[in-house]
């Protein structure tokens, strides 16, 4: 793996991106130190700025020069440099609770992150049910769950993807790094049981669990991670909702919601049945095989095209396709299976909860 993190990685690239972690762990950690102490003179110099003589002044304003420095100095230095945080994000439409999953079982280590309260902003008729957060309100989120400007995030679920996906865009939406696991938490016990044959291994998957999982609560220490920096989300990756109504009309929009969603035979959660206007269909998890693993390049443009959707080489980002969905969450997921093929995307986070609250025109059936 080079210095580029891909959207979507293997087990085999999770194990060598932890192990490469931990061989440079006490390497950072004394860089983090060094840090703090760095910070902690900074807040007492800039507390009291008239004590400070003329080298102590020069001084400062290196340190408060390389603050902002030290951000782009993260997001490049080499991947095996990144501590490695593994996200569990794993969120159910109908209810259940993913933390209570979280509990049940989860890969050794990894933090729980919750989709409705750190993903999302407040939902409204107004802005949807999964708006994006405040950029100040993720970061927060992120500093809590042992997550830093120069972690990389790698997140899993039980579904393919199809929530971790909304970690991942808004991570790297905000310039973090930050990939999907591939077969999520299904491959790591498939990986777990090819790789660790034994005796215990032939009384069951029951048994195996016990080892491969860890359990209970989540128990991070988040001061041991460092700063997130509260940044932007890209503009240049998000749409409006006149924005996704225009380019529907373009053939440019896909509805990522399930067929019956997008033909407006069954709406469970919005106030109005059917789709966008010109928007094609294309179902998020029609892009992942049945054990939950990404298609690979060609099957995801095969789908493209029966879809009625025509890729181009050299398309800028303005000009590529625009992905919706019911609160904007499985649409990050169709974005990531996309991004995977290596197509360009952007996102209309409101997507149908905040289109369908308004009295714009929609359409129904296979109608476009």
């Amino acid at each position: 793996m080079n210095n580029e993190l891909p959207w979507v990685i293997s087990i085999q690239e999770l194990h060598k991106l932890l192990h490469d972690s931990a061989a440079h762990k006490n390497q950072r950690n004394a860089r983090r130190e060094a840090f703090r102490q760095k910070s902690e003179w900074v807040e007492r110099a800039l507390a009291h700025p008239d004590d400070l003589s003329v080298s102590e002044r020069r001084l400062l304003e290196q340190y408060l020069r390389e603050e902002g420095e030290n951000k782009d100095l993260y997001r490049s230095q080499p991947l095996a440099l990144c501590p490695v945080v593994v996200a569990d994000v794993r969120w159910y439409l109908d209810g259940r609770s993913g933390y209570d999953a979280y509990k049940e079982g989860h890969i050794p280590h990894s933090v729980f992150i919750d989709l409705d309260s750190m993903l999302a902003g407040p939902a409204s008729k107004e802005e949807g049910r999964h708006p994006l957060p405040l950029e100040e309100s993720f970061a927060a989120a992120m500093e809590v769950s042992g997550i830093a400007d120069d972690t990389t995030v790698v997140a899993y679920d039980d579904a393919g993807g199809a929530s971790a996906s909304r970690l991942v865009w808004l991570l790297r939406a905000s310039g973090h790094r930050a990939a999907v696991l591939d077969g999520g938490l299904n491959a790591w016990i498939e990986y777990c049981e090819q790789t660790h044959k034994s005796d215990e291994a032939e009384q069951g998957i029951g048994q195996l669990h016990d080892h491969f999982l860890d359990y209970g609560d989540d128990v991070t220490e988040a001061e041991e991670a460092g700063a997130f920096t509260a940044e932007p989300f890209n503009t240049e990756w998000i749409v409006s909702i006149d924005e996704a109504a225009t380019f529907a009309g373009e053939g440019v929009v896909i509805d990522a919601r399930a067929p019956e969603r997008y033909r407006g035979d069954n709406e469970p959660m919005d106030s109005r049945a059917g789709h966008i206007p010109g928007a094609l269909n294309l179902f998020h998890g029609d892009l992942i095989d049945d054990k939950g693993y990404f298609l690979d390049p060609d099957q995801v443009v095969s789908r493209l095209n029966d879809a009625g959707v025509e890729t181009r080489e050299g398309q800028s980002l303005a000009e590529s396709l625009v992905v919706y969905c019911g609160s904007g969450v499985t649409a990050t997921h169709e974005i990531v299976a996309l991004a995977h093929a290596g197509i360009q995307t952007r996102l209309y986070p409101g997507s149908w909860s905040q289109y369908s609250a308004t009295d714009r025109p929609i359409a129904q059936g296979t109608e476009r």
